[in-house]
């Protein structure tokens, strides 16, 4: 079966296709804004147009509008090949990346949030999350302790005068990184997850089903 990814919750916009756990073709930009006219013609450029029978989106948090298109044009393509569509939390991709430099090793995934803020996660040595998603100030970050390992476009900061031993990746979400995910964290409810505001999914605490 092939399977295309598509990661829209940051400031890259990112696809893969692939060919069982083959990859066939991807492109990841960093482009901050523009992800409604950039992602459709890059899933376009694909072999066969992208064309899968599934396709599996990222549900944030990240960008408010940079989720929603990757979640209407996963629906939209879900919908006209019959394709089962099934999302994942975009953090939970980042720790996956950082777990495939440093495999076995607990993880805090620290990236840029909304109004100044961090979005930040802590994840097992087996890559599921231990901690809900917090949307916190880099003040309140910094005052809770974390993994020495870090992840993310903010974890250097995050890490900034922590102990010796300390490591930070700065990364962004890839699409070609999406076959690392732990399967249990794949979800058939397309909720999004934007992790602050008033119109933010409740977190709670729960794993997608």
């Amino acid at each position: 079966m092939r399977t295309l990814a598509i990661e829209t919750a940051s400031e890259a916009c990112s696809i893969a296709l692939f060919e069982g756990e083959t990859l066939l073709a991807r492109d990841h930009r960093t482009i901050g804004r523009g992800h409604a006219e950039a992602l459709v013609p890059m899933i376009a450029a694909l072999p066969d147009k992208g064309r899968a029978g599934r396709i599996l989106v990222s549900l944030g948090p990240g960008s408010f509008t940079g989720v929603r298109i990757g979640l209407a044009t996963a629906r939209a393509l879900g919908f006209a090949w019959g394709a089962e569509v099934l999302g994942y939390p975009t953090l939970a991709l980042i720790a996956a990346q950082a777990q495939a430099e440093r495999p076995d090793t607990p993880v805090t995934v620290c990236t840029n949030g909304g109004h100044g803020e961090w979005f930040v996660q802590d994840f097992a040595a087996d890559g599921l999350p231990e901690t809900q998603v917090l949307s916190q100030t880099p003040a309140a970050a910094r005052a809770v302790h974390h993994h020495a390992f870090a992840a993310g476009n903010r974890a250097q900061e995050l890490l900034a005068g922590a102990a010796e031993g300390a490591a930070a990746l700065d990364i962004l979400p890839d699409a070609v990184a999406v076959p690392l995910l732990p399967s249990p964290l794949l979800t058939r409810n397309l909720a999004p997850t934007y992790g602050r505001g008033a119109d933010a999914t409740p977190m709670a605490g729960r794993l997608p089903a």
